[in-house]
């Protein structure tokens, strides 16, 4: 982190009420210069077909000529060119990408706003942070259900959070820790971009922050510090009777609690707390569930960010809470390794595998948790067995028996089913 960043970061820390000014002044040419290391130079690039790799053929021209219309209030925000990818269940998931230019600056602006909220953002959420995410979340979730007193779970589903987001409530609430009128516009020239979609078509968007903006992740967060964490903190906690906690990542979150009572109450007053953000909550992915070791052990389950949660047994026959991947995960994952097998599977031999032993160490570096290696192996081995079919496409003849595939996999030693082992950066609290 850079020394003012620093600087800002010990301020906030110390002064939880302080609003910040002057920080627009900070986006200059050598705080850009080190922004652009941060930039992914392979990503697509925007509705302006410059690619990282052009603007950096000049990049110090480039740079000095944004620094120069940000002095003179000349910067203007370039469409946003609009993505889709498949979710897994027959929808599009919209994403939304920044020209490189916008993508820059909207780093830079990032880091500012890291650097002032990481102090603020309470230790429930994980998503989108420096040195947590998504494994840390679920390792915070296992602990606090196996060793903690809670026997309710209310699993939450916000309805196209990104997309919905008030722009008006994300201003207002960014005040209450910055006082720069310019830092704000320049934050709502990007919430007001318009989005150029697949068809040509140019839309304006009165609410949300497209997902693949850079500056969208932190405003996501910053958004959800206020609508739910606060909320959850300094209201819902100290009116339970008994224990209650939040695990949060991005817009997935578990609200787990003691009694009952508590977690139904917290069912009925989530939505109308949302609502008064301009989010919905999923009616038929809202529910509480009993999740005792004692009540529910084996009756009862939940899935939160691709793992299915439910107790069972240990060896010594003591209740444990198990973790394996979900099914529907399962599934879109076997999808998903389909379609690369369909476009990957002509090339030669060795950038095939090469490619498959990287993809499964990815798999196995999330997924591969204590307790879930029957679910590595049935990935594996379905997986596999596709592979073979692809491979066996690629000439009229056929090319593998199976155990003349076994050999192969052998010989381009593939990665085979394994769990890893993770450092421990979980804290107690939540």
């Amino acid at each position: 982190m850079s020394t003012f960043l620093q600087g800002i970061a010990k301020k906030a820390r110390e002064q939880p009420k302080h609003r910040f000014g002057n920080l627009y002044e900070l986006l200059n040419e050598a705080y850009l210069r080190e922004c652009w290391q941060d930039i992914r130079k392979e990503a697509a690039y925007g509705a302006d077909h410059v690619s990282a790799d052009a603007y950096e053929q000049q990049l110090e021209e480039n740079i000095r000529d944004l620094v120069e219309r940000l002095k003179g209030k000349r910067y203007r925000a370039k469409l946003v060119k609009r993505h889709y990818i498949p979710k897994g269940n027959g929808q599009r998931r919209p994403l939304g990408i920044p020209a490189v230019e916008d993508k820059l600056l909207q780093r830079a602006v990032a880091r500012i706003l890291e650097a002032i909220y990481e102090q603020d953002f309470l230790r429930c959420s994980y998503g989108y942070r420096p040195k947590v995410g998504a494994l840390d979340a679920v390792d915070q979730l296992t602990i606090k259900l196996q060793f903690g007193r809670y026997h309710f779970v209310v699993e939450a589903d916000i309805k196209g959070f990104f997309d919905n987001i008030q722009h008006d409530w994300l201003i207002r609430m960014l005040e209450e820790r910055l006082e720069d009128g310019a830092l704000l516009r320049l934050i709502r020239k990007w919430l007001k971009a318009g989005v150029l979609e697949t068809d040509g078509q140019v839309i304006h968007p009165a609410t949300g922050t497209p997902q693949g903006g850079v500056i969208s992740p932190i405003l996501a967060n910053v958004y959800l510090h206020y609508a739910l964490d606060l909320w959850f903190q300094k209201v819902v906690k100290p009116r339970c009777r008994g224990e209650a906690c939040l695990i949060r990542y991005a817009d997935d979150y578990v609200a787990a609690f003691q009694d009952q009572a508590d977690a139904e109450h917290f069912y009925r007053e989530l939505g109308p707390r949302l609502g008064k953000f301009g989010l919905e909550v999923a009616p038929d992915k809202t529910r509480v569930i009993p999740f005792s070791s004692q009540q529910a052990r084996g009756r009862t389950s939940f899935d939160f960010l691709g793992f299915e949660f439910r107790w069972g047994t240990n060896r010594a026959g003591k209740p444990h809470l198990k973790r394996r991947t979900a099914r529907k995960t399962l599934r879109r994952s076997i999808q998903q390794f389909t379609a690369w097998c369909r476009e990957t599977c002509r090339h030669r031999a060795k950038d095939v595998f090469r490619e498959l032993n990287a993809k499964l160490r990815g798999y196995y570096r999330y997924y591969g948790v204590s307790g879930n290696y029957p679910s590595l192996q049935q990935f594996f081995y379905r997986a596999m067995h596709i592979l073979m079919k692809w491979l066996n496409r690629r000439s009229q003849r056929r090319s593998y028996t199976w155990p003349g595939f076994k050999e192969l996999l052998h010989h381009f030693q593939v990665e085979r089913p394994r769990l890893v082992g993770r450092p421990q950066r979980v804290t107690s609290g939540a």
